[in-house]
């Protein structure tokens, strides 16, 4: 019998439970509580299958919260099984507090686990006992798939009334019914009645019978005759009755490798929220209607916090016989789904209706409609400015202000000039200040929503002195117009990772270094050009970026194409220094292979001129191409930081049971590089590493960006650990929310404090590390030293400004409003006489390759509202069409290139069946009124207003091309 085996064990506890019943109080000591200790071990295996942890937890007061906190996350997370484990540790703990052992029994039968507290009796379950309780639980198991077409709510009140579930089991099974639909209240059901007290089998038939399930009733074991009420179930029955052995056996050992129960139902729900205390306090105001900005460390429950308020608001907005209207603001994708699915869903149905948009959202009604018909939206920021802005002018499709109850805005740090934030915030503020005049002429002034922000840090913005830095906070505060800054100390919920230092040495020899900085002297020699700072370093960048944009618009195209190349060969030495050689030299190669595909057409039938210095530049990298390509096959040569960097993933990964930890680099190239590299590196396959890399979405960058989708499926999969390792830029900074997480290294990348603190937060888990891995000239460590100054500036700076009285804080919250307001109207007019001086003017472009004369802007139109194509007849006789290669970042299958030198203009867009040719501004000197403009790299920065694409008229012309044709 395979509970046998278990027999030396049952008789130990048996000895050990009569020991406890015959001690007296003289007699309990150390020794006591070691028997007791003993006693748990035993039945630990067994405990992990009965023990409903949350509902113990309730009943348990010798343990303290923090730690309570922690065995709850664990259950959320990993299930109950794996958090009985951590509940029983902390159980037995020592030292143990008076009657620790009878609380615990107590939790036990008070929390729905009779079943468990018989094995602490004197006399436990027997084998034959154990053994039908895991065959019925199997049965159940294996049935499951039917039993989820049970009437949950039914059945759920009937095990509720016969005791097969507490009132808390009760609600949860409600609340999960009705965020998950009956089949997700129906697993929850199961797994807390097969966790319950013994005889659960029998009732459970009676009950499917009782609630006309039937043919459930049948196939769970009960007798087709059995159709009288109070008809007997033989408990000894045994499960599989009907089922051979062998069948039974042989799906036994398949349910061990198959859950259908517990985690399928995605975790239950709680239908109150619970604020720890620092939670409570700085929710308070807002509680009260006030505007606030709430400031947590992250992983303190910031997020949880809104969604209270946001409950208490709509309830209290219900009870007074009004709706409500929340939005929730975000400014990032993948934030949208991670507050919708993770926070605000799951507390606030079916009570209210919670709906997330964002621009990859496919939903088939208007964002107007969606605030109609839905109590809280979740969106990014620019969504609500772009419906509030037509709106503001007048358009059916906009959303007012007036509309909306509460605002929500995450991340709220970045309510400053210029973000999308605070464009929402200026509509907000410019509308409070008319209100107060309308009060004065006794109109009825707009109302306006409360206002929630949500921050880990308001940074410094810059600021190196006391004063300046609460200037900043102030301002945001204004911004914001919270009446308060609300923050507290989490006491013992504090989470502060351990933090680790790895410097890095200077290779001994660099032979792949010494022979990019050769060509590069080569080069500089060629266009008699005097750099002032090193190469590789970002000062280098910046000063050669600079000589191209200026070469550019003076024409001299011998010192624009080395400084061009200038710029290449230094992000490859950078590259070295950060990554392997061979990911370096293959970005080199790569460029140097397009320079020479944009001087060849694919029929050959047009010649693209090559200059003197385009022939020596090419010749320079095709003498050094063989020895580079050899050096960068050297390991002995490799980077210092490389090897720290796979030391720390290796000591992460030896020294935790299951290492899950992001990587934060600077460049889109080099978290693609690093990612490839963790993933071909056998060592850390050795470890288990599975890598991926997120980055960002923007088309700023040479490099591919990432969807939305593309970003989604790989934080989904670093959630539910198919990665365990995820290489990220900056875009996964802020909001990222992983339970699991318990390591970040910063691969020689520090940006600022607001920065650094929200890389600390993506460590979420409990004994998480914090590393700064450095990498030559990246100067990470004294930029992290200056960081912590600032923090520490910054929590001063708050603490001062929460000392202030309401009145003097006031004082100054309005003084900064006024002027905010003065400086945006002022902003605002000064733009206007710009854009009606620019309508007025000539805009010229000229390639920026050859600096031949392309088109003006009469020429162009827009497709859209964004795109700026040029048709007309000339201008095709300008540019050849080229194909992109697979990996290239355009969706478009051509781009189109100057036919005289190869320069790229853009790229060859299909619009409704037409070609129409796409350009770039970028690739362009741009003359305005005879003056050239030395930077202009995005359209935005040349704010001229192109007529819209006439669709008509252009087709008209291909047709009658066609018509003279034939």
């Amino acid at each position: 019998h395979p509970y046998k085996q278990l027999s030396t064990v049952r008789l130990e506890s048996r000895l050990l439970c009569s020991a406890l019943s015959t001690s007296t109080d003289s007699m309990a000591s150390d020794n006591d509580n070691d028997v007791k200790e003993h006693l748990i071990e035993c039945y630990r295996q067994r405990l992990r299958q009965l023990i409903k942890v949350d509902q113990v937890l309730d009943h348990i007061h010798f343990i303290e919260p923090g730690q309570k906190e922690q065995i709850r996350q664990k259950a959320r997370t990993d299930g109950d099984s794996a958090a009985t484990d951590q509940l029983i540790s902390a159980v037995i703990a020592k030292p143990h507090v008076d009657g620790w052992f009878t609380a615990f029994v107590d939790a036990l039968i008070n929390g729905g686990c009779e079943f468990a507290a018989e094995y602490m009796k004197v006399i436990p379950p027997e084998p034959e006992v154990e053994a039908e309780h895991d065959q019925r639980v199997k049965l159940i198991q294996l049935l499951s798939p039917s039993l989820m077409d049970m009437k949950t709510e039914d059945v759920r009140v009937e095990c509720f009334s016969r005791g097969l579930l507490t009132l808390e089991d009760k609600n949860i099974v409600h609340l999960t019914t009705c965020i998950h639909r009956n089949m997700g209240g129906a697993r929850e059901l199961l797994r807390y009645i097969v966790r319950g007290r013994r005889g659960w089998f029998s009732e459970f038939l009676e009950i499917l019978r009782k609630t006309e399930h039937l043919h459930l009733y049948e196939l769970t074991g009960g007798s087709p005759d059995s159709d009288k009420k109070g008809d007997s179930h033989d408990s000894s029955t045994h499960p599989a009755q009907g089922m051979s052995l062998v069948k039974y056996l042989f799906v036994s050992e398949a349910l061990l490798c198959f859950t259908v129960l517990g985690a399928a139902a995605g975790g239950s729900e709680k239908a109150e929220i619970v604020l720890r205390d620092y939670q409570m306090d700085v929710a308070r105001p807002a509680l009260e209607g006030k505007n606030i900005i709430v400031c947590l460390p992250t992983g303190s429950g910031k997020t949880r916090v809104a969604v209270y308020i946001t409950k208490k608001h709509l309830d209290c907005r219900r009870a007074e016989g009004s709706s409500g209207k929340v939005v929730v603001l975000v400014n990032k994708v993948p934030l949208v789904e991670q507050h919708y699915s993770a926070e605000f869903l799951p507390f606030l149905k079916p009570a209210y209706k919670v709906e997330r948009v964002s621009g990859d959202c496919q939903l088939k009604i208007s964002f107007t409609e969606i605030v109609k018909k839905n109590d809280v939206i979740i969106c990014t920021a620019q969504i609500l400015e772009n419906f509030l802005e037509r709106s503001n002018k007048g358009e059916d499709e906009g959303v007012e202000l007036s509309a909306l109850t509460l605002i929500v805005i995450d991340e709220c740090h970045h309510t400053q000039k210029g973000e999308v934030y605070n464009h929402i915030m200026m509509r907000y503020l410019m509308q409070k200040h008319k209100n107060k005049r309308l009060k004065k002429e006794q109109k009825e002034p707009m109302l306006l929503p409360q206002i929630l922000g949500l921050t880990a840090s308001p940074g410094v913005g810059g600021a190196t002195k006391m004063v300046k830095v609460e200037d900043h906070i102030l301002r945001i505060c204004a911004n914001l117009d919270a009446s308060r800054i609300m923050t507290r100390d989490l006491g013992e919920f504090q989470r502060e990772p351990r933090k680790n230092n790895l410097p890095v040495e200077d290779r001994k020899e660099d032979p792949f270094g010494d022979v990019i900085k050769n060509i590069m002297n080569s080069i500089q020699t060629h266009a008699e050009l005097s750099p002032t700072s090193d190469f590789g370093s970002q000062n280098y960048e910046q000063w050669v970026v600079q000589k191209e944009r200026i070469a550019a618009t003076e024409e001299n195209q011998k010192v624009r194409i080395c400084s061009e190349h200038l710029r290449q060969y230094n992000e490859g030495l950078n590259l070295s220094h950060t990554i392997r050689m061979q990911d370096a030299f293959s970005f080199l190669n790569k460029y140097h292979e397009e320079e020479i595909q944009k001087k060849t057409t694919p029929d050959d039938e047009h010649v693209i001129e090559k200059t003197v210095t385009e022939i020596f530049l090419s010749n320079l990298f095709g003498e050094k191409k063989e020895e580079l390509q050899q050096l960068a096959s050297k390991p002995e040569y490799e980077n210092d930081s490389l090897s720290q960097l796979r030391c720390q993933i290796l000591r992460e990964f030896s020294s935790r049971k299951e290492a899950r930890g992001i990587i934060f680099t600077k460049t889109r190239r080099s978290a693609i590089a690093l990612s490839q590299w963790i993933q071909e590196d056998p060592k850390c396959a050795d470890v288990g590493v599975k890598a991926a890399y997120v980055i960002g979405g923007g088309d700023q960058s040479v490099v591919k960006p990432m969807t939305n989708t593309e970003q989604r499926d790989v934080l989904n999969k670093f959630r539910n650990g198919e990665v365990n390792v995820l290489i990220a830029t900056t875009v996964a900074e802020e909001g990222l929310d992983i339970p699991a997480c318990n390591f970040v290294i910063r691969y020689g990348l520090v940006t600022n404090e607001i920065a650094m603190i929200q890389a600390k937060g993506r460590g979420r888990a409990e004994d998480s590390s914090y590393t700064l891995v450095d990498v030559k000239n990246s100067g990470v460590a004294e930029k992290e030293c200056v960081n912590e100054y600032r923090i520490t500036l910054m929590n001063k700076a708050i603490t001062k400004i929460g000392a202030l009285n309401q009145a003097e804080y006031d004082k100054r919250i309005s003084e900064i409003q006024i002027q905010a307001i003065v400086e945006d109207r002022l902003r605002t007019r000064k733009k206007e006489q710009k854009r009606m001086q620019q309508q007025k003017g000539e805009v010229k472009f000229s390639c920026r390759g050859c600096s031949k004369h392309i088109c003006t802007g009469d020429d162009i139109q827009i497709i859209e509202g964004m795109h700026r194509v040029n048709v007309t007849p000339e201008f095709s006789e300008l540019f050849i069409p080229k194909e992109n290669s697979p990996n290239e970042q355009s969706e478009d299958k051509y781009y189109i290139a100057c036919k005289k030198c190869g320069q790229r203009w853009g790229s060859m867009m299909l619009y409704r069946g037409i070609d129409c040719p796409s350009i770039h501004v970028k690739n362009f000197v741009v003359s305005f009124n005879g003056e050239k403009k030395s930077k202009c790299t995005k359209w935005s920065e040349l704010p001229i207003k192109f007529p819209n694409f006439d669709y008509n008229e252009h087709a008209n012309r291909i047709v009658e091309s066609y018509d003279d044709e034939s």
